[in-house]
């Protein structure tokens, strides 16, 4: 919409409120959700009178501008919200995002712990909800029942059910929390679209340059790497091109890193220190020489001793590597959405330069079942020191609109993009607009946005929150067009290239990628299960914390050893202090929490 004109007298009149209100945060409003229809309606009224035209629709519910801080649990990006996502948020509701990102101020739970201490995590919270999350932030009156606040809420009161089923973690009765990625799809049928979240993702002009080396087991992808970098060289730019780069923000009680490695071998590694194998149910201690951990971090300290590994790996964060990608200065993707999602343009596919899956013969890559649940890994919440809690729920219940969903997209997600902008309906089929192909398509850097939709970069204005309200495959029941933009017609016309049929042409297929692997036996689905891990004892959690910076830190530093005689040195220091620290008692909490998820795996597979 266009923004309001206004005389002299009104302008005078706003500013004169605005000095009289305005106080850093959502805690500006004071009016209750009635008054402030009332008082929205009378100063719609008011500035018509004085000239004012064409109000936005935030504006003319909530006068008065206000910002929101939003605690991100997986943001990469703290600051105000800005670009076409940040109009949005002003356009419909008069606020702007103050995001609050644990991930860019320094990882953990630091910023957490110190913000819920002061009693005010934030207006909005966005962050896991299993784990006894919830249960503390209700425990610790940081959240607010949105019982009250359900009427009127289309949007929200489709999902119902999955907000009782993510508010039942607090065990107090109550509307607490709404899980992301919640999905009518079969919790067996892999959530993924193109290629399984996890998968040995390649430069695949360098594979196919090498001679398509065959690799029957993980290791054997080494030397594989090692000749493609070999050929690689540098980059457009003049960067050194490195098979590896690795990044520290999602470190949990892992490297995070590491864990992507063990995924290709069919273990989640949701459940503390022990790595559940999907397939079998059978877990490995995180300490266990030969475990699947361990192993992957063999596999990083062996890349790095041939040369393969990024040396900022220690020091960058995610926009830092995802910028390497975008120029090419990586070869290897942890997950195939990382590096296709940076590098694959039309520009770079057309010429046969991409990221595609390959085979390693013994794996079994780990796919998502979809969650009619939800995902209780990450859910959205309420402040319960927001002073406008009828204008967080009005954002919320939009957030879970066909709008909102559209608006959700992430660098990697593939979600569609706001309606007019990337794509239009025509003949009742999504087709991506000029500029929606340099979006999703080209990949475009830098890309301008139009003035009228927020200008800046699409990327700056991408939504901070890095959140997914519904599952990735899911359908708009407006208009039975897919959220994904890999699933359209459209985008397979526009995306088939000589990349893609040389794949095809390797693996004698027309399939996709997970179609492919599916049919081959290599790959295995974590049912969508109502599974929330359960609440650790206060003496077991301070264990595990001391036990869990022990095993990050000496991870790192395993993989960045001199030799393999420093290697094994430390791996024997690791599991000394952590054992020391009472490893071994959350190790039997977690495999016990372990076989009892296993269990629900069965069940949804019906075994």
């Amino acid at each position: 919409m266009k923004k309001k004109v206004i005389s002299k007298m009104a302008a005078a009149l706003v500013a004169a409120a605005m000095a009289a209100t305005a106080v850093a945060g959502c805690g500006s409003t004071e009016t209750s959700g009635a008054a402030a229809e009332s008082d929205s309606a009378a100063a719609a009224q008011e500035q018509a009178a004085s000239g004012s035209s064409e109000l936005t629709e935030g504006e003319q519910k909530y006068p008065e501008f206000i910002t929101v801080d939003v605690f991100g649990g997986q943001s990469n990006y703290q600051g105000i919200q800005s670009g076409w996502f940040g109009k949005l948020v002003k356009d419909k509701f008069n606020m702007e995002f103050n995001v609050i990102a644990p991930n860019v101020a320094g990882g953990g739970d630091t910023l957490y712990q110190t913000r819920s201490a002061n009693g005010n995590l934030g207006d909005l919270i966005l962050t896991n909800l299993d784990k006894s999350r919830l249960k503390d932030l209700v425990q610790a009156d940081l959240v607010l029942d949105m019982t009250d606040y359900m009427e009127g809420r289309e949007n929200l009161s489709k999902y119902r059910e999955a907000m009782e089923a993510a508010s039942a973690l607090a065990e107090e009765d109550g509307l607490w929390a709404i899980p992301s990625a919640v999905s009518e799809i079969s919790p067996t049928e892999p959530c993924e679209v193109g290629d399984p979240t996890n998968a040995p993702s390649l430069r695949w002009d360098l594979y196919k340059e090498v001679g398509y080396p065959e690799m029957e087991t993980l290791e054997d992808l080494l030397p594989v790497l090692k000749q493609m970098q070999d050929a690689a060289g540098t980059t457009e730019s003049g960067k050194q091109i490195y098979a590896l780069s690795l990044f520290k923000d999602w470190d949990g009680d892992l490297m995070q890193n590491a864990g992507a490695i063990t995924a290709l071998y069919g273990y989640d590694n949701p459940q503390g220190f022990a790595s559940l194998n999907i397939v079998t149910g059978e877990t490995d201690g995180v300490l266990d020489d030969d475990g699947i951990y361990v192993r992957a971090l063999k596999f990083f300290f062996t890349a790095n001793q041939m040369g393969l590994v990024d040396p900022e790996s220690t020091t960058q964060n995610y926009d830092t590597l995802a910028a390497k990608y975008v120029d090419g200065a990586v070869l290897y993707s942890l997950w195939p959405w990382l590096g296709q999602g940076q590098y694959n343009s039309v520009g770079n596919t057309s010429e046969g330069r991409g990221f595609q899956s390959a085979v390693i013969k013994d794996a079994r890559y780990l796919c998502w079942g979809s969650r009619g649940s939800g995902d209780a890994t990450y859910g959205l919440m309420i402040g319960s020191k927001t002073k406008d809690p009828e204008r967080m729920m009005d954002f919320v219940d939009w957030l879970y609109s066909p709008e909102g969903i559209e608006a959700s997209g992430t660098d990697t997600n593939n979600i569609c993009g706001p309606e007019g902008l990337t794509w239009e309906l025509v003949d009742g089929k999504p087709v991506l607009t000029d500029f929606g192909v340099q979006v999703h398509i080209e990949k475009t850097a830098d890309l301008q946005v139009p003035d009228e939709w927020g200008g800046g970069t699409y990327r700056d204005g991408i939504s901070a929150l890095n959140y997914s309200p519904l599952g990735i495959k899911d359908v708009n029941g407006e208009n039975k067009v897919p959220y994904n933009v890999t699933l359209w017609d459209d985008y397979r016309e526009r995306t088939s290239t000589v990349l893609s049929a040389d794949w095809q042409e390797h693996y004698g297929t027309a399939q996709s990628p997970i179609d492919y692997f599916d049919e081959q036996g290599l790959i295995c689905v974590v049912p969508g299960t109502t599974w929330a891990s359960p609440e650790y004892s206060t003496d077991i959690s301070a264990i595990k914390e001391q036990c869990r910076q022990t095993i990050v830190d000496y991870s790192w530093r395993m993989c960045f050893a001199e030799s393999e005689e420093e290697f094994y040195a430390l791996l024997k220091e690791m599991q000394d202090i952590a054992i020391g620290l009472g490893y071994n008692e959350v190790l039997a909490v977690d495999e016990a929490n372990a076989a009892a998820r296993y269990e629900l795996f069965k069940e949804a597979r019906g075994e």
